[in-house]
């Protein structure tokens, strides 16, 4: 045989194996088409969320909400960063005489663990940052006093017999653990009456206070803002009188508008500037039916250097009453210092409403602060005065040595405080319908957008930001707090 013969067979094999392989190889690729990979959404905002059927109690909620662009045909809550409103100083509660009476009667451990959790930043805190007291008693206190209480018929002009010795195993006490928590919180004070032997009756409820005692009260202020500062408890601000247009209360004073800018502008601001006291004076501390009072006290030249600001509740009146006042005189501040839940309420209902009104009401019109009242009482609603509010319910019911539980106006403020700390500033966002919001950027740049459900049906929507947004939900009556970097 030739070598010719035998290299063609071979030839031809090779040219039929090879176009056998590439048919193959053609077939593959018809049946086995490249796989899209997944769209993998990441997690942009974290999102808490508060039920009005206590079945989610502030807690976060997983899965993940990340911006898009894809469009859809929600409501847009537009978030706005360029536009910045005021300064936020903080969001809390009033620590009464009560408050602490029963947060003290808890065993060290249970106090300790509270205490970390209302003024503490961890994972469990909700980080509250400001908070309102009494100067002597209020009427949730077991019993009325002040700092200078005398037999009938005497007088103390040098107040010699001036003593803090009533709180200072109470609320003095309880500040100074709740400062080695959270050193910066600012703290508010307020009296409920004057010394009786200043009034014009000898009762603590009702009566005024008599002009001839006006520079002594004033000095009054400066001893407890001194005595408290030895204390180690720096008094951020006063004001002159609690609801000075009730008169009703155990303890009470009335105080005209007349009668309190007169106070200011000749004793008690000119006695803080004597003795180098830069605590601030915030008039009024009663409710938005009646902004003209302030706005009384700010028209006045003389008393307008020494006020920082106007104090308002919303027992009374429309929240818009601060933007009144605020619009007025712009460059003065406004705060919401007191509102009250009740015994007998609804916990859907007062979370809704306070969420509204109190803290997005409040911060929308401009307020610093926004806070609730009492931090805590007993199970029977107490401790209060003969005559005080015996339908208050804390933030927290102690009901023993060990034992509290969390009530709707923890979660009301807790929504807000958690996540908006001291030295955040409100910025823009757009509000109406059903879907009441108020927005913030804290100091380290997080975003933080506080939503209401105001209507009585489930409503979608977009959180829209620098041209992207997220969408989520809020159940009828629900509260959610959103924050993003």
């Amino acid at each position: 045989m030739k070598f010719k013969d035998t290299i063609k067979p071979l030839f031809f094999a090779a040219i039929l194996f090879a176009q056998t392989s590439c048919s193959t190889s053609n077939d593959a690729v018809e049946q086995d088409p490249p796989v899209t990979p997944p769209v993998v959404v990441t997690n942009d905002v974290d999102f808490w969320l508060t039920k009005s059927d206590q079945s989610v109690l502030l807690k976060k909620q997983a899965g993940n909400l990340g911006f898009t662009t894809t469009s859809n045909g929600y409501t847009n809550i537009e978030v706005n960063e360029s536009q910045k409103y005021q300064t936020i100083d903080g969001f809390g509660y009033t620590l009464t005489g009560g408050s602490a009476e029963v947060i003290n009667q808890l065993s060290a451990s249970k106090k300790s663990a509270l205490l970390q959790e209302l003024f503490g930043s961890g994972t469990n805190g909700i980080s509250i940052s400001y908070l309102r007291i009494s100067v002597g008693a209020s009427d949730l206190n077991a019993a009325p006093f002040t700092y200078d209480d005398i037999p009938t018929g005497d007088t103390d002009l040098s107040l010699a017999k001036f003593s803090l010795d009533k709180d200072k195993n109470g609320v003095i006490a309880l500040l100074k653990e709740i400062l080695v928590i959270n050193p910066n919180i600012k703290i508010l004070a307020t009296p409920w009456s004057a010394p009786l032997w200043m009034k014009d009756k000898n009762d603590f409820i009702g009566g005024h206070l008599q002009t001839q005692y006006y520079d002594v009260y004033a000095k009054y202020f400066v001893k407890y803002i001194q005595q408290m500062k030895a204390e180690g408890i720096t008094i951020d601000a006063i004001t002159p009188q609690n609801e000075p247009l009730h008169g009703g209360n155990n303890p009470s004073m009335e105080m005209s508008a007349v009668e309190q800018t007169n106070f200011i502008k000749n004793n008690l601001g000119p006695a803080f500037a004597a003795a180098n006291i830069t605590t601030k004076i915030i008039a009024y501390d009663h409710n938005c039916d009646n902004p003209n009072y302030p706005k009384a006290i700010l028209a006045d030249a003389d008393a307008f250097p020494f006020v920082d600001g106007s104090a308002f509740h919303l027992y009374a009146g429309d929240i818009s009453a601060l933007s009144n006042v605020y619009n007025s005189y712009p460059t003065k501040n406004v705060y919401f210092t007191e509102q009250w839940t009740s015994s007998e309420g609804d916990f859907g209902g007062d979370l809704k409403w306070h969420v509204r009104n109190v803290v997005i009401g409040s911060m929308r019109n401009w307020s610093k602060n926004a806070l609730e009242w009492n931090v805590a009482n007993n199970a029977a609603f107490g401790p209060h005065t003969t005559g005080g509010c015996t339908m208050c319910k804390g933030a927290i019911t102690i009901t023993s040595s060990e034992n509290f539980q969390r009530n709707v106006a923890y979660y009301i403020i807790a929504h807000a405080s958690k996540f908006v700390p001291m030295g955040s500033i409100r910025i823009g966002s757009n509000s109406g319908g059903d879907l009441q919001n108020v927005a913030f950027i804290t100091p380290t740049g997080t975003k933080v957008l506080i939503a209401v459900n105001d209507g009585s049906s489930t409503q979608n929507f977009n959180i829209k930001y620098n041209g992207k947004w997220v969408t989520t939900s809020l159940e009828a009556g629900s509260v959610g707090t959103y924050t993003w970097k």
